[in-house]
């Protein structure tokens, strides 16, 4: 390359022939051509080219020592001068990116594994730093802005969409001082948000679809320039900083689909020009705040999916802009539908799993422009509204599935051409509907009868089948055709449809019910096709699969009754491991089977240990006719890779297979093996019942203790409980009752039982076992635990009771966070109120008079129906007439145990009744008597509960969960109840049969009165524990530790809480 030094010397002492093409033009330098057209022409032109490239474009340059031309003519030199000025203007014209940039770039197209061509000018819009795609998703562009006057440029915008870089943010980005838009989404990129980039004039940032990780850089906050920041679809964890609320510009604020957590800070108040706001998927906590009132600009709010707490705050209805609002899956909540009349421009309303009760109400039906309506898994209740009809021009899809509505379905959304859910609810409209699927409206399990024959079976609850349950396995590819994997065939489940809809098989044997629409992509498919090779082992069912954006249900129909194995299989086949902007998706949704929750924010390519990989998880099942498995989306997960609108459930393949031999309805054995099998039937029943004689009169002779017992129950073999229980497999371990471990049991029959088994470090002997056996074979009640029968062989002592679905009330209640259910005011007040008829049963109606001796929240087991049961007579005792004082052993729990027969041994039935109060204040308040301690002063909630009433505060015990969605006359009337119960004299309180009517309302609760001296701290302690203690030596009652069953210790209050899990 001929540099400007050289070119000035070759201009100072040489002659020169400049040929332009086949035009030749000589002259000499000092003498034809001014300085200035060397200077400023022939210098940048010459002297940035190669000689290649000058020859190419037709000019050559030839210089001569000492060898003078003749001077070329006058005007043909004047045109030359011409030509060479416009030249020389034109180029040194030519605008440059400035050098610090240039290096810049250089070092982020380094850290970003971006191959840019620097042998161009990055300002010069030329191939490879601006490209047109055509696609929002793709885009590779780097724009400068230029200074006409100056000729320098700067980089202001870099456009890097959908690249599948690799590598990680450079903080280099920070030296572009002109940067004012910079877009990575969709790529591969690592590390963490540089703070550096705070001194960036961006008003544009998105990051969305990488694998950034860290936390979000308070220095932010100082990018006060800033309009748009998104980073969605990333790892980024910790709080949202709080610096953020000084970002005063900024309209959208995206990130959704991150690990972040904390609450919002009350800094975001001041963003009042908000218009987009999104945290979907993020263990966001808290209560909804405030502050969104001042968001008056806001048209988008999307809080799905994360661990915000109800209510609604009343400022929501100042939120008039708002066009999109999606909230979902929080916990808490007044009940209540949030105050929306004002926002009559809304497009998209999801309300769904709020816990809202109420009717529907009628200002829905006035939001004209309405197109989306989400209001599933909600307690809503009535009809659905007349003004209703006034969504028919507009709603495109709308979900109702999965609460309690009644009455009568309108006509028009019968024959509406919209997709419509009203599954799962309670519609009493006749004449029913003939079909579950109405067009595009799905209708299963929609209606409130479940004995109908009038009613088709898939629009009542459960599905029941009319005939005899003649199926017993199901093969089912999910999403595609019919392939025969092992010899079994799976069907053919290649419907499109997804939606609202109601599909059952061909055969019969199945059927699905599909509900949703998916996210900012409504014409998204519900069948989802591998994007890469599968190398396993059956691909052909793995080559795809089903989805769906919400509920997803697969029904077994008219199954025999018994026990199944169930085989979810899965494959994650939309996203891949390449390092690609395809590998950063992550899939979060739940499972559900025959309504137990066995798999929550199921990770398919994790769990796989990869994408493109089977995996299958296999559960037992009991099934009496219907089968149901449930997957559902709660709102985790990111929702934009590889493009907007990929998330949700996704499964490929179901099979459902027998544990026990099915009735086929076939024979194949000829009448001559028939007829064999018969008579050798006969000889071995003949020579059973002989031995059987034998062996029951040894047994008569060995167990003289069972003579005089009548027992009213089933008696099983120990063969029997060991095939139920495995063997007492430890997996199959589900507690410790009084007797010892308590085991799960599968009857033969596919009935699930519990089964108690007396230990050798029981406190109890044979003969209690026996009259406990005794006892609850002449005791039947709806509230109190079932007995099916007993085991005694050898020195196995084996009690069968009925299986209680949801546990104990103490694990309801106050047990781990993942177990605890959600118990309204009125399930609490059914729950003590069942309690109380139960002991009146065994007080005052039973033909022997029982006394339990502890009760408390762990012996009160909850049925699916949430109806308590009283459990564990281990600890009870036959009450004869005129016994009332024991001078043996006392049974029962240290904080339940009434304060007469814990000093004295004294025991009436008044004891049950301060255990029954004791556990009404639990009820009520949501909180353990004996771990809740407010103050040093205080051992037992039930201190503190006579403090309160004494002041006339004893509505601060209600449990705060339930917010203000209890009535408070009630509560009041069952606390007053719950502290009468508890009075230290045992003659003031009151019988079983007066708390159940007391708590009917059939007769008034007499308020207590209370003195303040009995409520000091040293006389509270002294009445909690150590009167106790003191009076026990006094009566030469044995120790604390020697004669309490009690849960003191960490692992027993665990097995405690745990049993009948």
């Amino acid at each position: 390359m001929l540099t400007p030094f050289t070119l000035s010397r070759i201009f100072g002492n040489f002659h020169i022939m400049v040929r332009v093409g086949q035009t030749g033009v000589h002259h000499r330098s000092s003498s034809f051509f001014p300085s200035i057209v060397f200077q400023h022409c022939l210098f940048p032109v010459l002297g940035s080219k190669e000689e290649g490239e000058l020859e190419e474009m037709g000019v050559i340059v030839a210089v001569e020592k000492g060898k003078p031309l003749a001077a070329p003519p006058p005007t043909l030199l004047l045109v030359f001068s011409i030509l060479l000025v416009l030249s020389c203007f034109h180029e040194g014209r030519a605008q440059k990116l400035v050098h610090e940039e240039v290096e810049a770039l250089k070092t982020i197209g380094s850290k970003l594994r971006k191959q840019w061509d620097f042998s161009v000018d990055p300002c010069s819009g030329t191939a490879g730093w601006m490209e047109s795609t055509g696609s929002y998703e793709i885009a590779n562009n780097v724009t400068c802005q230029c200074n006409t006057t100056s000729n320098i440029c700067h980089v202001t915008s870099i456009l890097l969409k959908g690249q599948n870089l690799t590598g990680v943010l450079p903080k280099e980005f920070a030296n572009l001082t002109f940067l004012t838009d910079l877009d990575l989404t969709w790529n591969y990129l690592g590390g963490s948000i540089p703070a550096a980039w705070a001194s960036l004039p961006l008003t544009h940032l998105s990051l969305l679809g990488n694998r950034i990780s860290g936390t979000i850089p308070q220095e932010l906050g100082r990018m006060t320039t800033l309009e748009e920041l998104v980073l969605e679809d990333n790892q980024l964890q910790g709080s949202i900083p709080s610096a953020l609320g000084n970002l005063i510009n900024l309209r959208s604020c995206l990130v959704s689909a991150n690990n972040l957590s904390g609450g919002l800070p009350d800094s975001f108040g001041k963003l009042k020009n908000l218009t987009d706001f999104r945290i979907d998927g993020n263990p966001i906590s808290g209560k909804i705040p405030s502050f969104i009132g001042n968001w008056t600009k806001l048209d988008h709010l999307d809080m799905q999916g994360t661990l915000m707490e109800g209510p609604f705050p009343p400022v929501l209805e100042k939120l008039v802009a708002i066009t999109q609002l999606r909230v979902s899956d929080w916990k808490g909540g007044d009940g209540k539908f949030p105050p929306l009349q004002n926002m009559t421009s809304l497009k998209y309303l999801v309300l769904r799993n709020l816990s809202i009760s109420g009717e529907l109400p009628d200002f829905i039906g006035e939001m004209t422009t309405l197109y989306v309506l989400d209001l599933s898994f909600n307690n809503l209740t009535g009809s659905i509204p007349k003004s209703f009809d006034g969504l028919q021009n507009s709603i495109g899809f709308m979900f109702l599935t999965n609460n309690m509505l009644n009455g009568a379905i309108p006509s028009w959304i019968l024959s509406s051409r919209k997709n419509i859910d009203l599954s799962y609810n309670s519609f009493t409209g006749s004449p029913a509907p003939a079909n579950c699927q109405q067009g595009n409206v799905n209708l299963v399990s929609s209606y409130s009868s479940t004995n109908n024959d009038m009613i088709a079976t898939c629009l009542r609850h459960n599905l029941p089948c009319t005939g005899k349950a003649r199926n017993y396995k199901v093969f089912i590819n999910c999403g595609g055709p019919k392939v025969i994997i092992d010899d079994n065939e799976y069907e053919d489940d290649s419907s499109q449809q997804g939606p609202s809809r109601y599909a059952a098989s061909d055969s019969g044997k199945w059927a699905y019910s599909s509900t949703g629409v998916f996210s900012a992509n409504d014409d998204a498919n519900y069948i989802a096709t591998n994007v890469s090779a599968l190398n396993m082992t059956e691909p052909e069912l793995y080559m795809t699969a089903r989805l769906n954006p919400l509920s997803l249900k697969y029904y077994g129909l008219c199954l025999q009754k018994g026990s199944y194995t169930v085989d979810l299989r899965f494959a994650e086949i939309m996203f891949t491991d390449d390092q690609t902007y395809f590998s950063v998706g992550e899939r979060l949704f739940d499972v559900s089977i025959q309504g137990k929750k066995v798999l929550q924010d199921f990770n398919i390519a994790k769990a796989a240990n990869g994408t493109g990989k089977k995996i299958i998880q296999s559960y037992n099942a009991t099934v009496d006719g219907t089968l149901e498995i449930h997957f559902q989306w709660a709102g985790k997960g990111t929702n934009a890779i590889p493009q907007l609108g990929v998330y949700g459930p996704l499964i490929s393949a179901i099979s459902v297979t027998p544990n026990f031999k099915p009735d086929t309805g076939e024979s194949n054995l000829s009448l001559g093996a028939i007829l064999g099998i018969v008579a050798a039937s006969c000889v071995v029943i003949l020579l059973t019942l002989i031995l059987l004689l034998l062996f029951l009169r040894r047994k008569n002779a060995k167990n003289d203790e069972l003579r005089g017992l009548k027992l009213q129950t089933g008696y099983f073999s120990l063969k029997q409980i060991k095939a139920a229980t495995n063997n007492f497999d430890r997996t199959n371990k589900i507690g410790e009752g009084g007797f010892g471990p308590v085991y799960k049991g599968v009857m033969l029959d596919g009935s699930v039982v519990a089964i108690k088994q007396l230990s050798s470090k029981s406190k109890q002997g044979n003969r209690e076992f026996l009259n406990e056996i005794a006892m609850i074979s002449a005791v039947q009640h709806p509230n109190l635990v079932k007995l099916y029968g007993c085991c005694i062989e050898g020195n196995q002592l084996l009690l069968i009771y009925e299986y209680l679905e949801n546990n104990s009330l103490a694990r309801a209640l106050f047990g781990p966070e993942e177990y605890r259910l959600k118990l309204d005011w009125r399930t609490r007040h059914k729950i003590c109120l069942g309690v109380a008829r139960g002991l009146t049963y065994l007080h005052e109606e039973s033909r022997l008079k029982i006394l339990h001796r502890d009760i408390k929240a762990t012996n009160i087991l909850l049925d699916k129906d949430l109806n308590a049961k009283i459990s564990d007579f281990g600890l009870a005792r036959l009450d004869e007439e005129d016994k009332t004082h024991i001078s043996t052993r006392i049974a029962g729990t240290l904080g339940y145990m009434a304060p007469e027969y814990a000093t004295r041994g004294y025991l009436t039935d008044k004891a049950d009744v301060y255990s029954f109060g004791v556990v009404t204040l639990e009820i009520v308040g949501g909180m353990s008597n004996t771990s809740y301690r407010p103050k040093e002063d205080f051992v037992y909630l039930l201190d503190w509960g006579y403090v309160l009433q004494e002041q006339g505060r004893l509505l601060e015990l209600v449990d705060p969960i339930l917010g203000s969605n209890y009535s408070k006359e009630e509560a009041l009337q069952m606390l007053n109840l719950a502290i009468i119960c508890t009075n230290r004299s045992p003659t003031l309180r009151p019988s079983m049969s007066t708390v159940v009517s007391m708590l009917d309302g059939k007769i008034p609760v007499q308020v207590p009165t209370t003195k303040s001296r009995d409520f000091n701290s040293m006389d509270l302690r002294i009445r909690s524990f150590e009167e106790i203690s003191q009076e026990s030596q006094a009566h030469s009652i044995p120790t604390v530790d020697q004669q309490f069953d009690t849960p003191m210790s960490a692992q027993s209050s665990k097995e405690e809480i745990t049993l009948l899990s």
